[in-house]
């Protein structure tokens, strides 16, 4: 096992108001939130991690930097700055390393994005969802076309040129016509990077308990195969399961997590993989969701949900669970090094998908077909224990 690189994830719970579809830890925001306090916990937080993992993460610089959430963009410009400025005294921060802020469209939910850009924000992403303020109305959304497109001007106005729209597809009774109209209007905005992906009915949601009509899975398949030839038209690279960049603008947080690297996780509910390359081994922790308990406990025992060792036998489905997502697979050398295991563990797996036409196979790579692809949780399902 070789040491993967690092990044890491600040999770902000709150928002103004809880989506019916979102089964994210996110929580409504209170009066008055409470920033001063939110920040020392994760500081707590991160003192901990850094003290627990100490051998394992000497001399790692970060890759990344990501605040989710919730809305962490209900967060001051002062409030993002004060946890940069708090990692940077604990982490290698290098100035390279792509630091990302998710943000809502909505006045009410972000700062100004010149004091973002200047806290040390050198990426945003737009939770957009849709172009069609009916489709938002019945997504729960709070805010309207007019101002994803006023948001939008108003980044670009301070500098931003790397930014991610999130859309979604398969909406309640959208129509194939409907959701390339959302794509042509997000590629109107020239951004730098497109989420595109389609809305499912997750447990414990409102859209759950009382699902809406939602198009059937051929519509849905039509949707997707239309969209991706309007993106590819437009110069965008597919380059995962629900990801496309223009040239040089992929997501390095994300691609560290699909390529099975470390991050660390602070926030209430964050999740962490910390590897240990010398004992060859790697760690799950995550932390207490609840953001008043988190902040009570955040930097205690208490404050961590759980910490295990991933089983060995586990780690080629969780590999593959983030690997095979990539459009055009992995470097076969890659499976060792970030798991330590030697490739012949998966030799049978690899052949059974190649067999039934899941995968391609040659002597430095590993890629999922065309129809692998459309099967990819039947393709990951080979390499469970």
């Amino acid at each position: 096992m070789i040491a993967p690189p690092l990044a890491l994830y600040v999770h902000i719970p709150w928002c103004v108001r809880k989506c019916p579809y979102c089964d994210f830890n996110s929580h409504t925001a209170p009066q008055g939130l409470p920033e001063t306090d939110y920040v020392a916990a994760l500081m707590a937080d991160l003192d901990q991690d850094l003290a627990d993992y100490a051998t394992v993460l000497a001399d790692r610089p970060l890759v990344s930097l990501f605040f989710g959430g919730g809305t962490p963009s209900l967060f001051s410009p002062a409030a993002i700055g004060a946890i940069l400025d708090g990692v940077r005294t604990r982490l290698d921060l290098p100035e390279t390393a792509e630091v990302t802020l998710e943000t809502n469209p909505g006045t009410v939910e972000h700062g100004r994005f010149e004091d973002y850009r200047r806290a040390g924000v050198n990426r945003l992403s737009f939770g957009v969802q849709s172009f069609d303020d009916d489709k938002l109305v019945r997504l729960g959304r709070i805010h309207s076309a007019a101002e994803v497109r006023a948001a939008v001007e108003l980044a670009r106005a301070a500098g931003y040129d790397n930014f991610n729209l999130d859309l979604m597809y398969a909406l309640p009774q959208q129509t194939l016509a409907q959701a390339l109209a959302d794509v042509d209007a997000a590629l109107a905005l020239q951004p730098a990077h497109l989420s595109h992906y389609q809305l499912t009915l997750e447990p414990n949601t409102a859209f759950a308990r009382t699902p809406p009509p939602l198009p059937d899975d051929d519509l849905a398949w039509d949707m997707q195969e239309a969209c991706q030839q309007r993106l590819a038209a437009a110069g965008f690279e597919h380059y995962e399961t629900s990801a496309y960049a223009r040239p040089g603008r992929r997501s390095a947080h994300n691609l560290n997590y699909w390529q099975f690297g470390d991050y660390l996780g602070i926030g209430a509910g964050a999740h962490a993989k910390i590897s240990d390359a010398a004992g060859g081994q790697a760690r799950r922790r995550w932390k207490i969701r609840a953001p008043n308990a988190y902040l009570s406990h955040a930097g205690t025992p208490r404050g961590i949900g759980a910490d295990e060792a991933i089983a060995t036998e586990q780690l080629p489905f969780e590999f593959m669970l983030n690997a095979l997502r990539l459009e055009h697979g992995y470097p076969r050398a890659l499976f060792a090094e970030r798991t330590g295991l030697d490739e012949t563990r998966i030799d049978a797996a690899l052949e059974q998908a190649r067999s039934r036409g899941w995968l391609q196979l040659d002597a430095g790579h590993v890629r999922p077909t065309e129809l692998g692809k459309r099967f990819l949780n039947d393709v990951i399902g080979l390499f469970l224990p």
